[in-house]
């Protein structure tokens, strides 16, 4: 395993996990509600509940958000970006994305719910939830990495 140091940013790690804890702690307290990315998508397509716009504008700047920083970063689109090379294929993303909607399903809840609003509640359906959350996410690197990968 390489981390590149040079390029390491912790304080810029810290500035994001700030505003998604801000962000997250604003939404309990001025709307009464989890910022549970799954959750809220889940019930934009239910189309069941009164309080639609807000799904659709927190949503919306999940989407927006990454794009206006390409726009706006220093060096704007033509800064240079990290790229993801995938050793797996198409085939084992298109597994992992179905299994992590079961597990999504089966916790009631995703990592977003359970890890930044879950746990700073201190649930224990969400630290059982995190726990299992990463160990499969440390054995599924593992297995990409030294098992399939090479």
């Amino acid at each position: 395993m390489h981390i590149d140091l040079a390029n390491f940013t912790p304080w810029s790690a810290l500035a994001g996990g700030a505003l998604i804890g801000l962000a997250a702690a604003l939404l309990i307290l001025l709307n009464g509600r989890i910022a549970g990315v799954s959750g809220i998508f889940g019930d934009i397509m239910r189309w069941q509940y009164g309080d639609i716009g807000w799904r659709i504008a927190f949503v919306f700047g999940l989407v927006l958000a990454p794009i206006l920083w390409a726009i706006c970063a220093p060096g704007g689109l033509a800064a240079p970006r990290f790229t993801v090379s995938d050793p797996a294929g198409w085939f084992l993303i298109g597994v992992s994305g179905v299994l992590v909607g079961f597990g999504t399903r089966l916790a009631n809840g995703c990592t977003s719910g359970h890890g930044v609003c879950g746990l700073a509640r201190l649930s224990p359906r969400s630290l059982i939830a995190v726990g299992v959350f990463m160990t499969f996410g440390f054995v599924s690197v593992f297995l990409v990495r030294h098992v399939i990968g090479n």
